[in-house]
This record gives structure tokens, C-alpha cells and sequence, in this order.
């Protein structure tokens, strides 16, 4: 299994000579560091173990100036190597580094007693029983990187650090800490693989930016490899991008897998007291926040985006270390909300996922949140209903089927002659509609829907439609300003609406309609005379006819359409 060791420990306690004597390699690779003898940046080597494993170690620097730039190394390591010398004991960057790698949740690893050859055995022991006592559960191991004394026993015992696997639900994501161009290659980033895997043509994001880039080529360690794996020092050619584009901080990840917020929403860990600003770590970036908390709770509100995912921790500093947190939700609302955030901590992804979802919202949307791997994703999304591509929590429909009611029982109440609603205007057209439909508990008839059961009713215009159908007893035409009245009146077969806003009986309709096939041709003139009926009667009903797909008008002149039975 892939693994990164990171150093850890006070300035001059031997870092650096100790990873070069285990390694070979001196990772102090800035003019600024060897004219200095201190580290100043992070350091990479491969570290071959008595297993044949290889670790990739990263040495950080000790300076309490560069904490920042220690954090930036820790983040995403598996285990820790926390050097001491022997003639200091632990001093002030000692505690804060361990302070650090406990806040980043890496709990194991082995403790490096240095310089063990500058002191006489009773100061090696008691410097040996005061690394156990501020490190119980890691071995203590004297080392000599001068010497050589104790460099295979400190390999046998990073060997036996037991560590759990990395997630292997979680899609790609690689912190860059360094970057620089090659001659000939281009840009090249490089971090520790916190997830998931990177091959050459990969295509990935670099977020904060939201900028699409193809790998060309991955390096383990200044060995092309044909795919690096999550736990691995990784370098990555991207020759697309300047070298500018790029900096410490930035994120690949694989597209749609993680947010990019100005918010993170924590757990706290270790803090009494917190103040209203702070500098926040994540990943291998640091930017100032401001804090809003609610107990245990706490909400940053960052300066800059950044991308995280639930399970994270970030660290928390002013002028020293003064805590640290979980991330429960990397993209939250504004605003604290204690009870959503329990939810999350406890994990369940059934729960988290009723607690995420309300109304209709995709799989791949929820899986940019950044809060579930994709199993666990499919697993709490049996707890909400699914329309298609969509899902949705019963609570929302519930409520989205009370607003239909309610808005189809308004309609049936203020307009009883037509009680229907058009489904353009109920609802939007989106693509979980046509299934959402279907559970609303309505009826639908054509493009209207109704209250089941629902029926046109006259209600108080009873007494107008009988005096509509008395006039048009004794007229052939009559005007008729309630438009809404002569469609229902239409629909249950007591008139014929012709025109703009006029209407005959049936009757009259029905005799004209069998006067088509006698006349011969059928001509304005002769249709009002063998009617009976005045010339604008006779033109509305005639233009009814054409609309019926009964007639078809050629001029001046009509014939029968073919479908009807008549001549062409």
C-alpha cells in the first residue's frame, strides 16, 4: 500500500541530516537552505523499508516562521517520523508539530531520538523515557545520522506502523506544494495523491478556477510511472499551463467530484475559546477566515475558495497553533445549523442524505458536494424518491402536492365552469416533471389537470345560460360577452360558437352543416338563402365549417373536404 511519512520536530533537531542518511538524498535543495543549514521548503525522497515497501517521505522545515509551510507538508501524510534530539529533548516546535499532526488526525508513527552518539547513555535514556512520555503510542527509536547506529531498527519500525487504507470511493485529489518548469516537459506540479488515482491522459480540474487540464506524463519520485496510486508523492506534467497559473494551494481533482466554497462548515477540536478571525489550513493552502460557532460547531467563512471534502481537517492558527476541526459539509448555506451538522458527523448516508435533499436534485450534483463517496452516495439515495435522473425527499412532495391541490381546488372554486389548470402553468418544465406528475394525485385531461373527480359546474350562472339559450331560441345569432360561459355551454352540446365572441344554436348549426352536401357550388349567397339566414350568419358559420375541417374554401366557392365524404 502506498504511503507518506512526514517529518516532523524543532529546528536543528536533524531532519534533514537524518532523511538524508536514510535516504541518500539531501532535500535541502534551495541555495537559501545549504548557504543557511536550515530548511526553509518541503523536501521529497523515496524510502525503501526492510520489506521492500517504499515509503515517499517529506522533510518540512522546523523553524517556528515555517509552520505554515509545515502544515502544507503534513497535509495528507500517513504517518509521522518525529525527530528529537537527544541533548534538547522536546522543545517548543516539537510540541506544536505534534499538536499539528494530531489536529490532521495522523496519530501514528515512530519517534526518532537524534544525535544518540553526542551523549552518554544515562542522557540518551532519559531522553528516550521523555519521548514515550509525550509519544505513548509510538516507538522510540535512537538514531544516530552521523554514525549510522539505529537507521535499520528506525526502517524496521516505520515498517511495522499499522495504517488504515485510504478510501478507495473517493475520486482524485492531489494538493499541489510545489511547482516549477522542466526544459522541453513544461509545467510540472507536484503533492501527495490524497485519493483516487492519476494516469497519463487523465483529465482533471484545478480548482480554485475551474480550469481543464490533460496529463501528459506521472512521475513516483523521478519515475515515470504509467498511473500513480492514492498515498504517493506524485509529479504531474501539465503543459498546457503556465508556470504562473499555478501555485501552492491549488487542487487537481477528477470533474464533479468536490466543491469549491467560501464556507466550511466543522467540528472543532481542541479550542476553548475562538477568536473572530483566524488563519485556516486546508490542504496545502493557509488564507484568513472569519469564525461564526454554535458549541461544538463552527462555521469559516474563508477569504478565498477552496476545495474540501467531509472528512477533512483543517487546522486553525493566529499566532500559534490554537486548534482545529473536521469537515462535516465543505459547501454549506450560510449560516450555522447545529442539528444538519450532527447529522452528518454521525455518517449514516441514508441520513445524510434525507438531511441534504429537499427538492429534485441529481446524483451527480449531490456527489459534488463533496460529502459522500460515490458508495456511500448510493446507498443513502434508497432513502429518498427518485423521478428519473432526479430525487427528492417525500417532505417535498408532500408539500408540492398541497400547493397543487390547493391551487387546483382555488381554480375549481373561483372559475367553476372550468376547473382544469394548464400543466405549462402548474408546473415548470423540467426534466423530473413528467415523473413527478404522476405521484401528485390529480387527474389530467389533455393539458389541463384537475381535482380528481372534478367536474364544470354553472354555479351562479345558471340563470345566464338559460336566458342565452332563450334568446337563441328565437334569434339565429346572438353576442355573447361571457366567453367562458359559451365554451362550457359548447362542451355539453347547447351551442356553437362562431366568430369573435358570437354563438348559434345547435340546431341552426346542425341544418347548416346538412345543407353542405346539396348545394352545389357552395357559394356564400347560396348557403345564407337555402338557410335561411342573414349574410353575416351564413359567413361565420361558414368560416365554423372550415375550421371543423369540414369544408375548404377556394375563393369564392367551398367544396366539401374529402374525409367528410364530400367532392373535391
Amino acid at each position: 500500500m502506498p504511503l507518506t511519512v512526514g517529518t516532523a520536530g524543532h529546528i536543528d533537531h536533524g531532519k534533514t541530516w537524518l532523511v538524508r542518511a536514510l535516504t541518500g538524498k539531501d532535500t535541502d535543495r534551495l541555495p537559501e537552505e545549504q548557504a543557511r543549514g536550515i530548511s526553509i521548503d518541503l523536501g521529497y525522497a523515496p524510502l525503501e523499508l526492510p520489506d521492500g515497501s517504499r515509503l515517499s517521505l517529506v522533510d518540512v522545515p522546523g523553524h517556528e516562521r515555517f509552520v505554515r509551510t509545515m502544515i502544507a507538508g503534513a497535509t495528507g501524510i500517513d504517518l509521522f517520523l518525529l525527530v528529537i534530539d537527544a541533548q534538547e529533548g522536546a522543545r517548543p516546535q516539537t510540541v506544536e508539530h505534534l499538536a499539528v499532526l494530531r489536529l490532521l488526525g495522523v496519530v501514528r508513527g515512530v519517534v526518532a531520538v537524534t544525535k544518540a552518539d553526542a551523549v552518554d547513555e544515562e542522557t540518551l535514556e532519559l531522553a528516550l523515557e521523555e519521548a514515550r512520555e509525550l509519544v505513548p503510542d509510538a516507538e522510540v527509536v535512537p538514531v544516530s545520522a552521523k554514525t549510522g547506529a539505529g537507521l535499520d531498527e528506525l526502517r524496521a519500525a516505520l515498517a511495522r506502523v499499522p495504517v488504515d487504507e485510504r478510501d478507495p470511493e473517493r475520486a482524485t485529489r492531489l494538493y499541489v506544494d510545489r511547482v516549477f518548469t522542466l526544459h522541453g516537459v513544461g509545467t510540472v506540479a507536484t503533492g501527495t495523491l490524497w485519493s483516487g488515482t492519476i494516469a497519463a491522459g487523465d483529465v482533471l480540474r484545478v480548482e480554485p478556477g475551474a480550469r481543464t487540464v490533460r496529463v501528459r506524463s506521472v512521475q513516483v519520485h523521478d519515475t515515470p510511472v504509467e498511473e500513480a496510486a492514492a498515498g504517493q508523492r506524485v509529479a504531474v506534467n501539465l503543459p498546457t499551463l503556465e508556470r504562473r497559473e499555478l501555485v501552492r494551494g491549488d487542487v487537481l481533482v477528477a470533474p464533479g467530484h468536490y466543491p469549491v466554497s467560501y464556507r466550511l462548515d466543522v467540528r472543532l477540536e481542541e479550542l476553548a475559546e475562538v477568536p473572530s478571525s483566524v488563519t485556516v489550513h486546508v490542504g496545502t493552502t493557509a488564507l484568513p477566515a472569519r469564525v461564526a460557532r454554535d458549541g461544538r460547531y463552527a462555521q469559516l467563512r474563508l477569504a478565498e475558495p477552496v476545495v474540501a471534502a467531509r472528512g477533512d481537517r483543517v487546522v486553525l492558527r493566529t499566532e500559534t497553533t490554537i486548534g482545529g476541526g473536521v469537515v462535516l459539509d465543505p459547501a454549506p448555506p450560510r449560516g450555522l445549523e447545529p442539528e444538519r451538522l450532527a447529522v452528518l458527523e454521525r455518517g449514516d448516508p441514508e441520513e445524510i442524505v434525507r438531511a441534504l435533499v429537499d427538492g429534485p436534485v441529481t446524483g451527480r450534483e449531490l456527489q459534488a458536494r463533496g460529502v459522500l463517496a460515490p458508495a456511500e452516495l448510493a446507498r443513502g439515495l434508497t432513502a429518498v424518491r427518485a423521478a428519473g435522473e432526479h430525487v427528492f425527499s417525500e417532505a417535498w412532495l408532500a408539500d408540492l402536492r398541497a400547493s397543487v391541490r390547493a391551487r387546483l381546488a382555488a381554480r375549481a372554486e373561483s372559475s367553476p365552469l372550468d376547473p382544469g389548470v394548464p400543466l405549462a402553468e402548474l408546473l415548470p418544465s423540467e426534466p423530473w416533471t413528467p415523473y413527478v406528475l404522476n405521484l401528485l394525485e390529480i387527474e389530467r385531461r389533455g393539458a389541463k389537470a384537475y381535482l380528481p373527480g372534478a367536474t364544470a359546474a354553472l354555479g351562479e350562472r345558471a340563470q345566464a345560460a338559460s336566458e342565452l339559450e332563450a334568446q337563441l331560441a328565437h334569434e339565429e345569432i346572438a353576442k355573447v360577452a361571457d366567453r367562458q360561459l359559451a365554451a362550457y355551454l359548447e362542451d355539453a352540446g347547447r351551442l356553437r360558437r362562431v366568430g369573435d365572441g358570437f354563438a348559434v344554436s345547435t340546431g341552426l348549426y346542425e341544418r347548416g352543416q346538412e345543407l353542405l352536401s346539396r348545394l352545389d357550388p357552395i357559394t356564400l349567397a347560396s348557403f345564407r338563402d337555402a338557410l335561411g339566414v342573414g349574410r353575416r350568419t351564413a359567413q361565420l358559420l361558414l368560416e365554423r365549417y372550415d375550421a371543423d375541417g369540414l369544408t375548404l374554401r377556394r375563393g369564392d366557392v367551398r367544396v366539401l373536404r374529402r374525409a367528410r365524404g364530400g367532392r373535391r
